[in-house]
């Protein structure tokens, strides 16, 4: 991991997270790339009725996207589908009325919640880790699972934690497509906030030893041996390296909160750089990282592509886009982490969402806001 110079690298973006490499090629980078390009990559996204709406009815229904959206996206890990999916990563994207800013927060994984009942796997409901409803969700009966249909029931628990009247578009990242696109970049130039050692990777990149006895994930830390270090500085990240750094929450004084705050800050590194000249005028490698990112995401617009969600979003600019730090607290019952709670005053911020009034609120409540915003 090579050292940068000393020159802040820039932090700023059309949008967010992996829309932002979606996106990237859109408003100022449709100029250069032109509609042959844009239609080639919209076909490439693979799309899925993310939310529960049918594709075609969707399609037919939709109106011009106009007024506050908002946008779920979720991260996970690359996993068969005889494996059970789980959110490692949520954030949702607030664009308000006026479409020319974004908000962006991070829920919590561990965050205890109710999930709703669903009907389409016979879930009942009940109180979990948020990041579960992912998994209650996707289950098709026959020992196989769809997170495409778990992302359903995530989204409805979403909605249910924040009082947003569903969402207008939606996004799955697969991690391991995650780290093609940053490949596909040529690395990620960000600036590390504190020093991280890797929980699951070494220093050349390989993953850590598993301890024998813990083969079956009875162990918290079954990893051991020479552990991948990330120190405070701005460095030029490879793919594997950018993937680790944002992944790890063990050791951290704050756990998963320090977690999503550098989510957000590689975010906004990485399509910042999407955006930047090396990646926009360079054909090659756009071509490189147009195909990762199709390869990389599934992708619900309400009817709508994500060239249609491009150009609508074309005046979200570079200082018009505010991350949010959602404060809670670890939950312990009996001595045991049982998972996450949200201070009162998120129920004040999550109303300020749905009521599209962000900045009122923000401006009575500024630790909401990240200080990379």
């Amino acid at each position: 991991m090579a050292k940068s110079s000393k020159r802040r690298a820039p932090m700023w973006a059309r949008l967010c997270a992996i829309f932002g490499c979606i996106l990237m090629v859109l408003s100022g980078g449709a100029l250069v790339t032109g509609q042959v390009v844009l239609a080639r990559y919209a076909g490439a996204v693979e799309t899925k009725p993310l939310l529960g709406g049918d594709d075609a009815a969707a399609a037919a229904k939709a109106a011009d996207i106009k007024g506050a959206q908002n946008i779920l996206l979720v991260g996970i890990d690359p996993r068969t589908d005889t494996q059970t999916p789980l959110s490692d990563s949520i954030i949702v994207v607030h664009i308000p009325q006026s479409m020319d800013q974004a908000y962006i927060f991070s829920v919590p994984r561990d965050l205890v919640v109710d999930i709703p009942s669903f009907d389409k796997t016979g879930f009942r409901g009940g109180r979990s880790k948020i990041n579960a409803a992912m998994g209650y969700g996707s289950a098709l009966g026959n020992g196989k699972h769809d997170p495409a249909q778990g992302f359903e029931l995530l989204a409805k628990t979403v909605q249910q934690l924040t009082g947003i009247d569903g969402f207008d578009a939606g996004v799955i990242i697969n991690f391991g497509g995650f780290k093609k696109i940053v490949d596909a970049m040529g690395g990620v130039t960000m600036k590390i906030d504190q020093n991280v050692k890797s929980e699951h990777l070494q220093p050349n990149g390989k993953p850590r030893p598993r301890l024998s006895r813990c083969a079956d994930n009875t162990c918290e830390h079954p990893y051991y041996g020479p552990q991948a270090e990330y120190k405070v500085g701005t460095y030029h990240l490879q793919g594997w390296q950018a993937l680790d750094y944002v992944r790890q929450r063990y050791g951290l004084p704050k756990s998963d909160y320090d977690r999503q705050r550098h989510q957000q800050q590689f975010i906004k590194a990485m399509a910042s750089q999407a955006l930047g000249k090396d990646v926009i005028t360079n054909p090659a490698k756009l071509d490189k990282v147009l195909k990762a990112a199709g390869d990389a995401l599934v992708f619900d617009g309400n009817g709508h592509d994500v060239v249609d969600w491009g150009f609508a979003l074309k005046n979200v600019r570079a200082n018009n886009m505010t991350t949010i730090k959602l404060p809670g607290r670890g939950v312990i019952e009996n001595g045991k982490y049982q998972g996450e709670a949200l201070d009162e005053s998120a129920g004040e911020f999550f109303k300020a969402v749905s009521e599209d009034r962000l900045p009122n609120f923000l401006f009575n409540h500024p630790e909401y806001i990240n200080k990379e915003s």
